[in-house]
Parts: structure tokens; sequence; C-alpha cells
């Protein structure tokens, strides 16, 4: 059990993937977005949006982030504020951001499904193989940050 006397649970092991170089990426990269979806999701709309560290970060603001960060990376969008992406709008609910979230990423998915060669160039800069890697790398970091945030919200931990 944690401090507030919720029942700790057991962090999911690593993906099971398919033996392809973009198997095992699309599926590393999979995984870290369902960590982030279930740190969102049943958190009550307030404490989404409320900051938990001094910067301002808030849960529901990095999701909203990490569906910029798809678009751009992988659908070839633009981003001109990145700051921005991170500030929910008064309308957003974890409920619509979650669902956007889905939607990106199923759209995202199509993308990457239908690359044949990584080495390709990439929607931005780079090969296709470091876009994914380095979108492993951003939802990561962003899947910690969300850790620590629900953590802070009601003790929750694990995926």
């Amino acid at each position: 059990m944690n401090a507030s006397g919720k029942r700790r649970k057991r962090d999911a092991g690593p993906p099971s993937t398919g033996i392809g170089e973009k198997d095992v990426l699309a599926g590393f990269l999979d995984y870290l977005r369902a960590a982030v979806v279930a740190k969102a999701e049943g958190v009550p709309e307030d404490r989404a949006r409320a900051p938990g560290v001094p910067s301002g970060t808030n849960l529901l603001g990095l999701v909203k982030h990490l569906i910029q960060v798809e678009r751009h990376w992988l659908l070839g969008h633009e981003v001109r504020d990145w700051k921005a992406t991170f500030r929910p709008a008064t309308e957003d609910t974890v409920a619509s951001i979650l669902a956007a979230y889905r939607e990106t990423t199923a759209e995202t998915n199509a993308e990457i499904a239908s690359w044949d060669d990584l080495a390709a160039r990439g929607p931005h800069r780079g090969s296709r193989r470091w876009t994914l890697t380095h979108l492993i790398e951003e939802t990561a970091r962003h899947a910690g940050h969300a850790d620590i945030l629900r953590e802070l919200i009601d003790g929750a931990t694990g995926r």
C-alpha cells in the first residue's frame, strides 16, 4: 500500500511485439500511449487541470501536448507555439482530450503501418526510424511526468 492507503498496482512489463523493427518500435509506442491514457482516466476534471508542480504542468495539458506531438511528427502538422499545447482550453474535458488522443493515435498508427522503409525521410526531419524513436522518447518522458502527477493527485501508482 502507498502513503494514502491505496493498493499499489504492479507495473506492466515490456510489451509483446512482432519481431520486425517497425513492430517493436510501434509496440513500445503503443505501450507508452496506454500508460498515458491510464494515468488520466478517472481523474476528476478539476484535478486533471490543476498544476501539480510550480511550472504549471497538469495531467490534461500533458495529454493535449502529446496529441500535437503525434500530429506534428507523424502527420506533418505545424505547431507554432509548443508551450500553448500544454494548456487545456476551457471547453476541454478529460473525456474529450482522451478521445482526441485515441483518435490521433489511430490516425498516426495508420500512417506508421503504411511505412515500408524506416530509412526514408520522416515528415519533418530525419528518417522515419528517427521519428519513431523520438516519439517513443517524448511519450516516455511525459508518461513519467503523468505518473508523478497522478500520484500527487490521488496516490495512484503503477500502470
